[in-house]
Parts: C-alpha cells; structure tokens; sequence
C-alpha cells in the first residue's frame, strides 16, 4: 500500500512458504515502514541497552535521542522501510519468533481509524465519510489518507492510529481511500472541559441572530429553522460539566444538514454563531467552539457533495 492508495503485491498474506519477511519487504518497498510483532500481537521488547529507554529514544520519537540500535526496539518507532535493516542479523531472530506484521501509518502518510466492535462500525458508517476498509477480529480499520495525531478511546470502541503509533497489517482492504476530512480530524481534538469560572462573559458580543433577511435562498419556514435551532442550543447549554463542544460540533452538522437541498443562501454563519455563543456560555474556549463549528458547518457539506 503507498501512500496515494495503490496497493502493489503481495496485496497480502505472506510467501507460500509462511515467511512474514516477504511480506515486510514488499510493503517496505511500497513506502510502508514495518516491524514485526511478537506472540500477543505486541511489538517486541526493548533490548538490554534500550530497556527503560536509557538510551534515549529513537530520533523520530516525541522526546528525540541519540538511540541507533541495530535491532527492532522502541516499538512503533523501529518501524523501517530499509530491506538492509529488515534483513539484518539483528532482526533476524525477531523474524524467526514473529507471529504477524505492523506498520506505522503515519510513517506512510496515512491514518487509520480503528473500530474495535460493531457498535463502533455502525457509529462510523453514519458518522464518517467512506473509504477503504480492513476487516479485523472485531470490527474494521478505517483508512485515510494522511496524516493526524493518534489518540485512543476517542469514543466507546474508537482509537485513532497515525502519528506515534502503529497497526497491525490485515491485508489492504478493499475500497477507494479518501483524503482526510475535518470530521477524522476532530476525534483526537480535546476540549477544556472546565467550565467557565463565575464571573467571565458567558457569550460572544451580540451578532444578528438568524432571520430571514440572512436566509433569502432557504426553503424552510421561519418557524421550523428556530425550532431546530433552539432545540440544538438546548443540547449545547446542558453539557455543562464536559461535551459541549463536540455537542455543538454534532449540532452544526445536523442543522447544516437540513439545508444541503436549498437554493441558498440560508444564513448558516448566522446559524453558526448561535451555536458558538451557546458553547462559550457553558465553559467552551471561544477558539475551539469555533473550530469545533465550522467543522460541524463543512462536514454536513462534504458528506453532501
């Protein structure tokens, strides 16, 4: 797999005759930096001169050292796509004991969303815009391209696996890989979810609620607009203790939803600018009630294109 979404052989599986190293070097050779796993299914450990990372580190890891060891240590970060290493003595007895194959998928410019059960894939197939997908043991791998932060449990059975992480390889799935959206990248934003300390503004300066001096190309009544909107405020206002601003994402994206079959203009940013003030009023930093709204506005639009 590469890192425009082609796939070249093996498409996957291993040699006939059962060496996981084969199919190391034909990823490596396609752009795909690989380690091998362990029993379990976990990246092997350090050796006795990486153990506790008392050498310091890979020089790609987060906190960068001098570590140069020949062998597959520090995890995610040995991954390589240099066949002279894979080859190496050094690996060559973690290939003989290896039992699958990892990549790092930021390393390859791609991201991968990880679906741990069921209700996780039905989350996603309603909530995240198609791509290639992998079958795993429980659910599914979500590929995009490009590549984010990795986060886990971003949500119930959701982990986020790019940068600083790795995958395990299942094969290369089937469908066609999508860049990455905003909708991807707003699982691994956090939010303060302080609330607001008695005392600070509880809203932004007064801007012009919708009307429909701002909607002269929408197609719905007055009354249903609000309606929809008031509800959708009511939801922001009541994650008062953490949420609201993925509550005011959620709400950006339904309401934006609403009018992808108008003429326009429908005053979305009008529409946006409610939300914003609702969350700010419940504790939500201004710049990422902002950020988590307009990702809300242009997801509904992208989902629609």
């Amino acid at each position: 797999m590469t890192a425009d979404g082609t796939t070249r052989r093996p498409a996957g599986g291993n040699h006939p005759d059962g060496s996981l190293l084969y199919t190391a070097l034909a990823l490596a050779a396609a752009g795909v930096p690989v380690l091998p796993l362990r029993a379990g299914k976990v990246p092997f450990g350090n050796c006795r001169i990486c153990k506790d990372n008392a050498c310091g580190g890979r020089p790609h890891m987060k906190a960068a050292g001098p570590c140069r060891c020949p062998a597959p240590c520090h995890a995610w970060a040995a991954a390589t796509t240099d066949p002279h290493v894979l080859t190496s003595p050094a690996w060559a007895a973690v290939w003989r004991e290896a039992v699958a194959i990892a990549y790092h998928p930021g390393g390859a410019g791609l991201t991968v969303v990880d679906l741990d059960n069921a209700a996780a894939v039905d989350w996603a197939r309603g909530a995240l815009p198609p791509t290639r997908i992998v079958p795993t043991t429980r659910g599914e791998h979500w590929l995009y391209l490009g590549a984010m932060p990795s986060a886990n449990a971003v949500r119930p059975g959701v982990d986020v696996k790019s940068l600083a992480q790795y995958a395990r390889w299942l094969g290369p799935g089937a469908g066609c890989m999508v860049p990455l959206t905003a909708t991807v990248r707003t699982l691994v934003v956090k939010e303060d979810t302080t609330p607001a300390p008695r005392g600070v503004a509880s809203s932004l300066p007064a801007r012009a609620p919708w009307s429909r001096e701002v909607a002269t190309g929408c197609r719905h009544t007055d009354g249903y607009v609000r309606t929809g909107l008031e509800r959708g405020l009511a939801l922001v206002r009541s994650r008062t203790e953490s949420g609201a601003g993925s509550q005011a994402f959620g709400v950006a994206r339904f309401l934006a939803a609403q009018h992808t079959a108008c003429p326009g203009p429908c005053g979305l940013a009008a529409i946006g600018e409610e939300i914003v003030t609702a969350a700010v009023s419940v504790g939500v930093p201004e710049a990422y009630a902002r950020r988590a709204v307009t990702n809300g506005l242009e997801t509904a639009v992208e989902r629609a294109a």
